[in-house]
């Protein structure tokens, strides 16, 4: 019998099983949806080799297979069009995939847009760029609301007029002077006030003059950090004029129809205390708070010379410092007049009207004096005069307002003292301390002080942040410093608190004078390692000798551009106390100490290092833990005879030491006193932070007797310490010493164990 043939697939099994493996399935799936033998799905797969084909081939093929499904469909509706439409788009898109892949492919095969992008001649971009428009509009910003006293510095000496002339041959300028550019190649020097903006405009009168001339412009401080105060005043000037943000080190100005010499560019120079490398530079010179740069004379010497051509002039502004300083020689003439006949010196006594005016001295430098008091008559409505007065004592306010310059002869830190520590941070401490990090000194440690605000003196609250040395005997650096005006006590111990976000604080010490007192217990409640200072005269002796001590060994540092902290240990001096039998410290200002707030808030923090760094490390803890006594230990208890309180506690000394004094070691000047045993030592007395303690054992009430910790002066296994520096000792201890010392301490250990 003849059987019929088998019915005909009535579909392309095929490719349907292929484009089902494709999908991720796997034959057996396959064959079940399709009704065929597994078999023979995997031999088609073989054969065609379904796995090894790319993704690209894939797409090709499944979208061949739509697209030719929907063109053989007699009936079209609009969506198949739209497919249509989108299938023949993606068939090109494959299409610049492979000529990408082919050698020699690049990026415009697939994005068309970048070969028009890259058409016709790249236009060059122009850096630090300013056009006419742009640069008249600057030159009328500047001339936008400038004081009178601005108005002299903008042009001392207009087209040769000279003005009044006094008795002594010297020019006098009249303080009202027109805008034109100035072309007096003269040098200035200006005696300012405090807070009157000169660093503010000297940045943006130099910035219009090399619009003006194409001079490049240098500006010299005591710091780099200083420095860039220039450099950010004339950033934000065009700016905010131009929208044109200036960039580089130093600038490089590209401007139409204005070069400097040689059609050079015209260039912004900040420096700092690099400027002694920097002579090759030529410009205007602009030297900042030059009675408070190190080595002045070197300057006006040296780099001076950058202006030496007559097409450049240097202004020198600063408020006054000490007598002593050098560039006070410069300001009296009295360097004009070194090594000159006496016929030929020049006479520099000016009277105060021909100094506010601004006059020019026989030594071609024409000097200015601008007060406070002047600032307000010239238009500048910054201040409440009358308030300052009130707030400062007479002689601090000459100072910081009036321009009287400091005799610091009487000063415990005179200025002499305070130059050694001033240095340029940006250079010292760049390895390791960037005060534009999250963690500007990395995880080394940092301590905390904290001056706060006398209400009754008006004055400012202070804090400071200082890196201890990394070795015995190294240097302290001060970090950073705030001054801290208007907050109570709750905000100054949150800001005091925040710093552990940024630093690894390991030391806060606080003046518990006025809302000190508070602040200290909103610290100490968060920070077991908070020191409070209640201060005497015994203290404040001890404070201030300690700092004299480390400022004149050389072993701390401040940024040169803090005046302010030089400032305030120059203000401080010895004064006897009312009774007239102590000697006590305070800061030049009618008795209190409040001027000074910057260089108290630094003794406290540089109080937390021991009188004698080098054999007691830089650590106050005074707790030691051996197996015995030093072999070179040579501690004698006081002579005389024993009180009975002693000889009363004779027996619980043997019962915390397991020793039998008989037994015990008499030394040779004992027994040449007659005595028969070794003597018993004083208990010392040690008054502990309870509030610490406290709250370090909760289950400790407030009637529990936790103000001392008795332990043998003369024994070296333990030596009696406040309970803060046991807790730390025990707390690093191994568990075997942790058990020895708790055994030794007996009674006043259980209260140690409590705690720990």
């Amino acid at each position: 019998m003849i059987l019929p043939p088998p019915d005909p697939i009535p579909f392309n099994a095929r490719g349907l099983a292929r484009a089902l493996f494709w999908q991720f399935r796997d034959c057996e799936e396959v064959a079940r949806l399709l009704g065929l033998n597994a078999a023979t799905v995997r031999s088609w797969k073989a054969r065609e080799k379904w796995e090894e084909l790319k993704p690209l081939d894939r797409v090709e093929t499944s979208v061949d297979a739509r697209l030719q499904f929907l063109i053989w469909k007699p009936e079209k509706t609009g969506r198949d069009f739209k497919e249509i439409d989108l299938l023949g788009r993606l068939l090109e898109r494959t299409a610049r995939v492979r000529r990408y892949e082919a050698p020699g492919g690049h990026e415009g095969d697939l994005n068309p847009k970048i070969a028009n992008r890259n058409k016709g001649e790249k236009k060059k971009v122009r850096k630090n760029y300013l056009d006419a428009a742009q640069v008249q509009a600057l030159r009328d910003a500047f001339e936008q609301g400038l004081f009178e006293y601005q108005l002299a510095w903008r042009s001392p000496v207009d087209g040769g007029t000279r003005g009044e002339v006094n008795e002594g041959g010297a020019a006098v300028v009249p303080i009202k002077r027109d805008l034109l550019a100035s072309s007096a190649n003269v040098t200035r020097f200006i005696l300012k006030s405090r807070q009157i903006g000169a660093t503010y405009y000297f940045a943006r009168e130099a910035f219009i003059r090399l619009l003006d001339t194409g001079n490049n412009q240098i500006f010299i401080s005591a710091s780099r950090a200083q420095a860039n105060n220039f450099r950010q005043y004339i950033v934000d000037f065009v700016l905010a004029v131009t929208g044109v943000k200036l960039e580089g080190d130093p600038i490089v100005l590209d401007l139409d129809d204005i070069a400097g010499p040689n059609g050079e560019s015209p260039k912004l120079y900040f420096l700092g205390t690099n400027y002694r490398t920097a002579q090759s530079y030529h410009g205007d010179v602009y030297v900042d708070e030059a009675f408070w740069i190190h080595g002045f004379d070197q300057i006006d010497d040296v780099a001076s010379a950058m202006a030496s051509q007559k097409r450049y002039r240097i202004t020198y502004f600063s408020t006054p410092s000490t007598i002593a300083h050098q560039a006070h020689r410069t300001w009296s003439g009295e360097k004009y007049n070194d090594g000159r006949e006496k016929s030929e010196r020049g006479k520099f006594d000016f009277t105060a009207e021909q100094l506010r005016a601004g006059v020019i001295g026989e030594d071609g430098i024409w000097r200015q004096r601008v007060t406070i008091v002047d600032a307000e008559a010239g238009g500048c409505d910054l201040f409440d005069v009358e308030r300052l007065r009130r707030r400062y004592s007479a002689d601090i306010f000459q100072n910081l307002f009036m321009c009287e310059f400091v005799d610091d002869s009487s000063s415990m830190f005179p200025y002499a003292l305070m130059r050694r520590a001033m240095v340029d941070s940006w250079d010292a401490w760049r390895s390791d301390f960037d005060p534009y990090a999250l963690r500007p000194f990395g995880e080394r440690e940092v301590w905390i002080g904290y001056d706060p605000a006398e209400s009754a003196a008006g004055d400012d609250a202070a804090m400071v942040i200082i890196a201890p040395p990394s070795t015995p005997g190294g240097k302290f650096r001060v970090l950073e410093k705030h001054r801290l005006r208007g907050l109570d006590f709750e905000a100054a111990a949150k800001l005091i608190l925040k710093q552990r976000e940024r630093y690894n604080v390991t030391f806060i010490g606080i003046d518990s004078t006025g809302a000190g007192s508070a602040v200290y217990k909103l610290v100490a409640a968060e920070c077991w390692f908070a020191k409070r200072f209640d201060y005497s005269v015994q203290l404040k002796t001890e404070m201030v000798l300690k700092a004299k001590n480390i400022f004149s060994a050389g072993r701390i540092q401040f940024d040169a551009g803090a005046l302010d902290i030089a400032n305030s240990f120059m203000a401080i001096r010895a004064e006897l106390t009312k009774s007239q039998r102590q000697v006590t410290y305070v800061a030049s200002r009618a008795g209190d100490t409040g001027h000074a707030d910057l260089a108290w808030a630094i003794m406290h923090a540089l109080y937390n290092e021991p009188l004698d760094p080098i054999g007691a490390g830089t650590r106050r803890s005074r707790l030691r833990i051996s197996n015995g006594p030093a072999a070179n230990d040579d501690t004698r208890p006081p002579r005389g005879r024993r009180r009975p309180e002693q000889r009363d506690g004779r027996q619980r000394h043997r019962q915390v030491y397991g020793r039998h004094l008989q037994a015990a070691h008499v030394p040779i000047w004992r027994r040449r006193a007659g005595a028969g045993s070794a003597r018993l030592p004083q208990l010392r007395r040690i008054d502990l932070e309870r509030t610490l303690l406290r709250a370090a054992d909760p289950a400790a009430g407030a009637g529990a007797d936790l103000q001392h910790v008795g332990a043998p002066s003369q024994c070296n296994v333990v030596q009696a310490q406040p309970i803060v520096a046991l807790l730390q000792a025990v707390a690093l201890a191994d568990a075997q010493t942790v058990r020895r010392v708790r055994a030794q301490l007996s009674d006043d250990g259980q209260c140690l164990s409590r705690a720990a």
